[in-house]
């Protein structure tokens, strides 16, 4: 199936394009405006995101949303994870201001993902992936993007205490929370799932 995705992340696109052989996936053309992201939910903002590229280009539309929960922060920083420093933050950042609030005994966190497809007006899909894990306060590895430097994932045996930014790219689509997304996303489609 031909869908484009409702952004022009090329590590979301990699991520959903591997964890989703069976898409087309296509990133958003540079002349399609998306709204802001200011829902109070995941799901809201990859509603918004994935009926604006729909109507757009005319074709399905596929968007996420995802970010990072801290239970020590009452599901802080959520929706607002990639804004976390403040507007135009860095990765570094926004992981940094989270190490220095998550500072107690308390350091269990959640990778959260929604995505939306939208296939036309009012024909539209929302399914979630989650993968709980730990924060660790020693960021560490090249691979991954935002907090995966400090995300050590409980989906993982208990002697690995690697980050998600040190597992490989298979790994890391097998227990993340974009890849069970992904898979649960695939899994509706197949089934021909309204």
């Amino acid at each position: 199936m031909r869908l484009v995705l409702a952004t022009r992340n090329e590590h979301k696109l990699r991520e959903l394009g591997e964890a989703m052989p069976g898409a087309d996936l296509e990133p958003l053309p540079e002349s399609v405006e998306l709204p802001p992201e200011d829902g109070v939910t995941f799901e809201a903002n990859a509603l918004v995101k994935a009926r604006a590229a729909n109507e757009a280009t005319g074709l399905p539309a596929l968007a996420d949303d995802s970010g990072i929960e801290a239970a020590a922060l009452g599901g802080r920083p959520g929706v607002r994870s990639a804004r976390y420093a403040g507007e135009g933050a860095s990765d570094e950042e926004n992981l940094a201001k989270l190490l220095e609030e998550v500072n107690g005994p308390d350091r269990r966190v959640a990778y959260v993902c929604v995505l939306a497809l939208v296939r036309a007006p009012g024909d539209e899909l929302v399914v979630e992936g989650r993968c709980e894990g730990t924060l660790d306060p020693s960021p560490r590895g090249s691979g991954g993007f935002g907090y995966d430097p400090a995300f050590v994932p409980g989906d993982t045996p208990d002697d690995d205490l690697r980050t998600m930014a040190e597992l490989s790219p298979d790994e890391k689509n097998a227990i993340s929370h974009r890849g069970r997304a992904a898979r649960a996303m695939a899994a509706r489609l197949e089934r021909g799932a309204e």
